[in-house]
């Protein structure tokens, strides 16, 4: 691809104007972006013309009338030949420029400058690689599920995911009585402590619901214990001899026998 050349000034006239400087100008009404063709809207006929030149820069020559075809006269603007001098800060202009299109750009033609392209997401880790809690139904329905999709495993047999969750379904099945012993074991350890937290209001309770008057007369009423006597837990009536006395001498008789013939069996083994 050829180079592109800056136009050449074919001539050292001017229109004995002083310079034009560019920050006199509008700044939409001149382009000077690095790379691009330099270009401004003639000050006198108000059309865009060509800036030529590389250390003097010049407006290109041309005509006020645009109908040369039409038979019309040519007529050399004014504005030819014009001495131009670029005295802004081209990189400023140029951002200031930009940011002048992007927000007269409908907002449905916005683009960023730098496109952001969204990551696809990561693919999601197999169930057996999953670190989560393994109980006895979290490794079953993992299991059933595996084995309902798996083509190998269907057959009977188990590919190396479905062997994963087969182990770990037969050791969350070994571990059960152990977790739900510690579970019960973990329970009853909340309720005592509970009942200890709750014992001191629930007897501050009974005492003032059952207490005074009522509890001093109980205990004045309770009466001396003899030593001698017999005791409260056992009552005079109660037999101390068998109620027949033949019956019990015949069966002791039996026992008696039954255990002569067991010792002479053992004796002689």
């Amino acid at each position: 691809m050829p180079r592109k050349r800056p136009g050449r000034v074919r001539t050292k006239h001017t229109n004995r104007r002083a310079p034009l400087l560019l920050s006199t100008m509008a700044p939409e009404d001149f382009n000077v972006r690095p790379g691009e063709t330099k270009s401004i809207a003639c000050p006198d006929c108000h059309t865009w013309r060509r800036i030529m030149g590389d250390t003097v820069l010049k407006i290109r020559e041309h005509c006020i009338s645009d109908k040369l075809a039409e038979g019309e006269k040519h007529t050399l603007c004014p504005g030819t030949d014009q001495v131009l001098v670029i005295d802004i800060d081209v990189q400023r202009w140029q951002a200031r420029q930009n940011r002048l299109l992007r927000d007269a750009m409908p907002q449905e033609n916005r683009r960023a400058a730098q496109q952001f392209y969204k990551p696809l997401p990561a693919p999601a880790a197999p169930v057996s690689r999953i670190n989560a809690e393994n109980t006895l139904e979290t490794a079953r329905q993992s299991y059933l599920a595996h084995r309902k999709g798996c083509t190998v495993c269907f057959k009977g047999q188990h590919c190396t995911d479905g062997g994963i969750l087969g182990r770990r379904y037969v050791l969350a099945l070994n571990q059960e009585p152990a977790r739900r012993e510690a579970s019960e074991e973990q329970e009853r350890r909340e309720r005592r402590t509970v009942r200890k937290q709750t014992a001191p209001a629930v007897r501050k309770a009974q005492w003032a619901k059952h207490g005074g008057t009522a509890v001093e007369t109980a205990n004045n009423r309770c009466a001396e214990h003899i030593a001698d006597s017999v005791s409260e837990f056992r009552g005079p009536q109660l037999p101390l001899a068998p109620h027949d006395v033949a019956a019990h001498d015949r069966r002791q008789a039996e026992l008696g026998k039954q255990y002569g013939r067991k010792a002479s069996v053992t004796s002689a083994a």
